[in-house]
């Protein structure tokens, strides 16, 4: 599943305000989060933990609209921890959000 534009740019691009600098740091600012939860996803070995990154995953979509990362922390949620798919996913999502 890839990274794609639209409600995600538009949230953070209204939070900034035009101002070109906020709107950058917003963007790294998500783009940090999303790459913390992906690591922690990465590093669970029960399901607790990777239960609660998943869940930050989904607030994280919910917050910025991202209906991309939404569908992604759910896959995350059905799956088990440590399934390689669900995190070779994310970090695609990732690496597409930040090279745009």
């Amino acid at each position: 599943m890839a990274y794609e534009p639209g409600a995600l740019e538009a949230t953070i691009a209204a939070a900034a305000g035009g101002d070109s600098e906020l709107f950058a740091e917003l963007r790294a600012s998500y783009a940090e989060s999303v790459a913390r939860q992906i690591d922690l996803l990465a590093r669970a070995r029960c399901d607790g933990n990777w239960h609660v990154a998943a869940m930050r995953l989904k607030g994280l979509a919910a917050s910025f609209h991202s209906n991309t990362l939404l569908e992604l922390a759910e896959q995350a949620l059905d799956a088990a921890p440590g399934e390689p798919v669900v995190i070779r996913q994310l970090r695609t999502y990732l690496e597409e959000f930040s090279a745009g």
